[in-house]
């Protein structure tokens, strides 16, 4: 028999581990790089259930095909085939993980948060979030599904 404290932690470990899963993504149009993983965090089942109020970390792990000086992310909510701009704390790439200039055939974290604010309305949608090399050209982009909920 397992003692409780260790079987407590046994728990907590595998909820943490359940909350880094890799997601499942769509890539939207990946050009200069390729996508390894994406994971939300917390977001255990899919779609990611978004709760107004709180900040979720993004972590994509990439490849890129090219050299760059910087990156640029924008992030989007898609309702309806629309892009709604979504703003997010750090645009910059090179202040969100990734160490710039960008090498040709090197992998990179991009660590980011997604910020929920509590005036969000309660809906699906899709997040697009792309980030861009120094010639406007799309180093990774993905979508998810999601879900704000209050």
């Amino acid at each position: 028999m397992v003692p409780v404290p260790l079987a407590v932690l046994l728990v907590l470990g595998a909820a943490a581990a359940a909350l880094a899963e890799p997601l499942r993504f769509v890539d939207c149009g990946s050009i200069d790089g390729s996508i390894q993983e994406v994971n939300v965090s917390p977001c255990p089942t899919q779609p990611c259930q978004l709760h107004k109020g709180t900040s979720y970390s993004i972590n994509v792990t990439f490849a890129s095909k090219i050299e760059s000086q910087g990156s640029k992310a924008r992030v989007y909510g898609e309702m309806l085939h629309v892009d709604i701009p979504f703003p997010i704390p750090e645009p910059d790439g090179c202040k969100s993980g990734i160490q710039c200039p960008i090498q040709k055939g090197r992998s990179y974290s991009y660590l980011n948060k997604l910020p929920v604010k509590s005036e969000y309305p309660s809906i699906k949608l899709i997040v697009k979030w792309e980030l861009v090399d120094d010639q406007d050209q799309m180093m990774f982009c993905w979508k998810i599904p999601v879900q704000i909920t209050s």
